[in-house]
Parts: C-alpha cells; sequence; structure tokens
C-alpha cells in the first residue's frame, strides 16, 4: 500500500496571496499535478490539516475544485486554521467528515492499513488540544482492533520540536495521555501530522511521531529563541508511505520541477 500525505495547503482564492507572497491555490494546482503523476500512484492522499487560510465558505470551495483533479481517492482532517462547519458543509459527500459529534473524528477501515483521524483543534486558536472525549474515543478504536496496523492522523503534533514558536501553539494538552494510549497498543505504526510545514521525527509511545512539509511556504528551520516566526519559501514538498512486509518506510519528497532523472553512465 502506498499513501501521499500533504499538509498544511491554507487555501485561498485563486490569486489571492497570503501575506502579499505566497500564492496557495497556484501551490496545490502543482501539488496535484506531482501526485497525479506518481508511478506507481498512491493509493489515497490523506490531508492533515490547514486546509484553509482563514476557513471561509469561499476558500473550501476552491479548496474542494482544486482538489476534484486529484485521481485518487483522499481524507481531510481540520486544522488550527479550518472551521468544522464550513468544511462539513463544503464537502458533503464526504461521510467520514458528517458525524454528529462536535468533533470531526473517523476510522477508514478500507485498505491494509487502519487509520484513525484525531480532531486536535480548538476553536479560535492557534494550539491544539485533546480533551478526555477525543482521547477515549481513540482508546476505543484501537481497542476495537488490536491486532490490525493502524495510522493516527492528527494536525498538532504530540511533541516539542525546538522551534520555540511552534511549540508554543502546539498540542498543548493531552500529549501524555496521548503517549500512554499509543504505548498500550504496538500495532500503531506511525502518529502523522502536520502544522509544522517540516519534515520533523521523534520516537513517541513505542513508534513514531512525524510532521509532513507543507504544500507552499515551509517554516524557517530556527531552534532556540527568536524575535518572531517566519517562514521561508523552500521547495515546498509531501511524504509518502509505504507499506511492505509488515513494515512502513516514509520517503521525504519535493514538489516542483527539476532537471532528471538521469541514468548513472
Amino acid at each position: 500500500m502506498l499513501i501521499a500525505q500533504i499538509t498544511d495547503l491554507h487555501m485561498r482564492s485563486p490569486g489571492d496571496k497570503a501575506y502579499g507572497v505566497i500564492d496557495p491555490a497556484a501551490f496545490l494546482d502543482q501539488a496535484v499535478r506531482t501526485l497525479n503523476a506518481l508511478a506507481p500512484r498512491p493509493d489515497c492522499a490523506l490531508i492533515t490539516g490547514d486546509l484553509a487560510d482563514l476557513g471561509r465558505p469561499e476558500q473550501y470551495a476552491a479548496l474542494r475544485q482544486a482538489l476534484q483533479a486529484l485521481e485518487i481517492p483522499y481524507f481531510l482532517l481540520p486544522g488550527n486554521h479550518d472551521d468544522r462547519e464550513e468544511l462539513r458543509a463544503a464537502f458533503p459527500d464526504h461521510g467520514y467528515l458528517q458525524g454528529t459529534g462536535a468533533f470531526v473524528q473517523y476510522a477508514v477501515d478500507c485498505y491494509p492499513l487502519r487509520m484513525l483521524a484525531l480532531d486536535t483543534v480548538v476553536p479560535g486558536k492557534s494550539h491544539g488540544e485533546l480533551c478526555r472525549e477525543r482521547l477515549q474515543w481513540l482508546d476505543d478504536r484501537l481497542a476495537e482492533q488490536p491486532g490490525r496496523p493502524t495510522l493516527v492522523l492528527m494536525h498538532h503534533p504530540p511533541f516539542q520540536t525546538g522551534i520555540e514558536h511552534m511549540d508554543d501553539i502546539g498540542l498543548l494538552e493531552g500529549a501524555r495521555e496521548l503517549e500512554a494510549i499509543v504505548s498500550r497498543y504496538p500495532n500503531v505504526e506511525r502518529v502523522l501530522c502536520g502544522h509544522l510545514h517540516r519534515t520533523i521525527f521523534q520516537r513517541f509511545g513505542g513508534t513514531i511521531a512525524s510532521t509532513c512539509p507543507g504544500t507552499a511556504h515551509q517554516l524557517a528551520l530556527e531552534l532556540g529563541p527568536r524575535p518572531a516566526l517566519r517562514y521561508i519559501m523552500e521547495p515546498p514538498g509531501y511524504q509518502l508511505h509505504w507499506w511492505s512486509d509488515g513494515r512502513l518506510v516514509t520517503h521525504h519528497a519535493v514538489i516542483g520541477d527539476y532537471p532528471g532523472p538521469y541514468p548513472f553512465e
């Protein structure tokens, strides 16, 4: 099984630039073309939050229009820039989003790897949290199939990164409790996250928690105290998670057109 992960699209209407510089719609179109051109083609794509930049209906309409060109199934997860109800309204045919509860949490059971999506959003805030209800949902779902290989999906990563401004708006509540739950289930192959606009890994609860690069701008890699949080126009990226022979392998890849490939001669 091959899974593509993209994240932090920060979608705006075409031509509407964030910070006067970034055109998220143009970058997403490029990401979609990149995923469509992959061979072998991924079985599905996971889009792990910050789908829209400001959570507005017109931004979700633009997102839906752009994703219509994606030729593989995809699954959406909200981030701190998203509005749950506007997301649900824009994708009424995505039944997994349409639960009756306050949170967008769901299980995907139709692939060799099971996927469990956790909602870390605190409405109107940049940081994330996992309350007792959300954590109990995860524990209950893991207990249903404790021997089945499983991915846990969430927007905010459950670990500190050393990028202090982002750690200040990370998963501020529930990270320890989450790690305790994950540690009880050795079938959890990975905890896949967004939010950081970079590829970062940490050992977590007996498995690995990781983040994925953004499809547009990246977070500047500045460890330790800094006067302000800054972005950088490094190449946008994605990840491919390859499940084979009972092992999960992750490849970091960049989006864009580059010379090659060339044979080694």
